[in-house]
């Protein structure tokens, strides 16, 4: 067969690009995301803990509907105590009927990233107009409740069609999460200039891993662990991106959240962590951006 390409990137091997340092010499760039997402009841697509019920699957709506009523508040209080950010991936339904939610991440003074209107639709599925009016109709919503416009986008269900990230362009977006192809940022071609990509974890997240793959929150206390300690090691040769990704409704139930703070508390203690930079994707997006051209891929 012929092998297609998407014409986004070129292949870039990590082995060989220049080399640079983050903020103050740090080597190691930190982040954790909060997917926050509302879903339709008895309709569209939605996660669910264990199978499907019958319509309208009152129990998995429910389940959802626990991270939005009491699991992103723990969360929040979390990275309170712990003293670290947050970026949001928000649905920009949410704003429309859970002000307290925005309310609380400007308070914080977390960054917001745009992620569609409901994880209950893919963008995947709509056509270009309907695409573009989407993504300027959640611009519009998360610049009104959240302080700032969104400059950053992962897509619900991390979903591309294939004029995504121009539109993304075109609406003034300056770097999507949509492609999990690297440990660092680089470049991706659209028709109307350059945007960039940010990476973003789709192993270390906790509905892959707890409820796609069924590995109970001792294990993704240890993948977190291993994946921080694996790219602190690495990252003497290459500066790198670390993302932590979590969803209110996976992350918030208490049994997990125990785990996941004494992983973070690990991170926090361990002896390298002055190599490391905590900060955000736009922040990441924004300084890789103004680095010499040809620095990043």
């Amino acid at each position: 067969m012929k092998i297609q390409h998407h014409g986004r990137y070129d292949y870039s091997p990590i082995i060989e690009r220049p080399d640079f340092t983050w903020p103050e010499g740090k080597r190691l760039a930190a982040y954790v995301a909060l997917n926050v997402e509302n879903f339709s009841f008895g309709e569209g697509l939605g996660h669910t803990p264990t199978s499907p019920g019958p319509p309208p699957d009152q129990r998995n709506f429910g389940w959802r509907d626990y991270g939005l009523r009491v699991g992103i508040w723990r969360i929040f209080d979390m990275m309170d105590a712990l003293g670290l950010p947050l970026c949001h991936l928000l649905n920009a339904a949410v704003c429309e009927t859970m002000p307290q939610i925005p309310a609380r991440i400007r308070a914080r003074g977390d960054e917001v990233i745009g992620h569609g209107f409901t994880n209950s639709e893919s963008q995947a599925d709509m056509d270009e107009a309907t695409e573009a009016a989407m993504i300027q109709r959640v611009t519009d919503i998360l610049a009104e409740h959240c302080g700032t416009r969104p400059y950053g986008w992962m897509g619900p269900w991390i979903a591309e069609t294939l004029v995504t990230p121009d539109l993304l362009k075109e609406a003034g977006y300056t770097y999507v999460m949509d492609w999990p192809a690297d440990d660092q940022p680089f470049w991706m071609k659209t028709r109307s200039g350059p945007i960039l990509q940010v990476p973003y974890p789709i192993e270390v997240n906790d509905s892959p891993a707890m409820l796609s793959r069924h590995q109970p929150a001792t294990d993704f206390h240890r993948m977190i662990l291993d994946q921080f300690e694996e790219m602190i090691e690495l990252s003497a040769k290459q500066p790198l991106v670390f993302g932590l990704s979590l969803h209110t409704f996976v992350a918030g139930q208490p049994f997990r959240l125990r785990q996941i703070r004494r992983a973070l508390q690990d991170i926090q203690n361990h002896p390298a962590f002055d190599q490391v930079w905590i900060t955000t994707p736009g922040e990441i997006a924004r300084y890789a951006a103004a680095l010499p051209e040809g620095t990043v891929p």
